[in-house]
């Protein structure tokens, strides 16, 4: 199996999950009142876990293809197929939200709640997520202007797709780059010091991922900036000794490969 839960769960309807993110959220406003706001997140999570009978901290989950394997910890599973994430940050962000997605889909869970306490009043948001990781293991390949003959790009397409064809799409994307990291020869040759030029010449090293030496890569999960992002991408090869950049963005169902030279 490639992604293996260290507890079972079950996907609670919504007018479940809707029940219980009530009485959580009850105990949380309490302990939010009896602690205060400036206490680590783990503080609130142990304390709630401590008034609610079945509750799953940090439980794990461990994803395996060929020989890499990831573990991620979910910060709180209530009754088996709620998730709760807790933060103790200024305001709620939108990778705070893509966070939550990829726990839900990773534990086949459909409901979370993101949960905020370092707020002045509690901040929280309900997270769905429908799609499964089940049905996101097909995707339609597109390679409208790849070249393999490209150092490092038949490699490049390889591994992503096989990687996705495992574990499915809409997933974090630092996971893929860090198992494409790893396939691609390691963290020491992939991540690597790329010279910066300007209008003097030479300004400085910026670290970027190679596939292949002077052919950089790239993952995103863009549904619109596609034409923003590539001219950026030209810039950056522009002002650097980079051949060009493999870029792969992926969406819902649909893993597009381009080259940018």
């Amino acid at each position: 199996m490639p992604i293996i839960p260290s507890i079972p769960t079950n996907r609670l309807s919504q007018s479940d999950f809707k029940d219980l993110a009530h009485e959580v959220m009850g105990h949380v406003f309490e302990i939010h009142h009896d602690f205060g706001r400036f206490f680590d997140e783990k503080i609130y999570k142990k304390e709630l876990a401590s008034r609610i009978p079945g509750i799953e901290l940090e439980a794990s989950v461990n994803l395996v293809h060929r020989n890499f394997s990831k573990i991620y910890f979910a910060d709180l599973i209530a009754a088996g197929g709620g998730l709760f994430e807790f933060k103790a940050v200024d305001a709620i962000h939108p990778r705070h939200r893509s966070q939550a997605i990829h726990y839900l889909r990773l534990f086949d869970l459909a409901h979370g709640k993101i949960i905020n306490v370092r707020p002045e009043q509690v901040q929280h948001e309900f997270v769905n997520c429908h799609l499964r990781l089940a049905n996101l293991r097909t995707p339609e390949i597109q390679v409208p202007d790849w070249d393999d003959r490209l150092p490092g790009a038949e490699r490049f397409l390889e591994i992503l797709t096989e990687l996705c064809r495992d574990w499915g799409l809409g997933l974090d994307l630092a996971l893929y780059e860090e198992a494409l990291t790893h396939f691609l020869g390691g963290e020491q040759a992939v991540h690597v010091p790329v010279p910066v030029f300007g209008s003097g010449g030479y300004l400085a090293d910026q670290r970027m991922r190679l596939a292949a030496p002077e052919v950089a890569f790239k993952i995103t999960a863009l549904t619109d900036g596609l034409a923003s992002f590539e001219n950026h991408a030209v810039a950056l090869v522009h002002h650097t000794r980079l051949q060009a950049i493999l870029w792969a963005n992926l969406s819902q169902n649909v893993i597009r490969f381009s080259i940018i030279r």
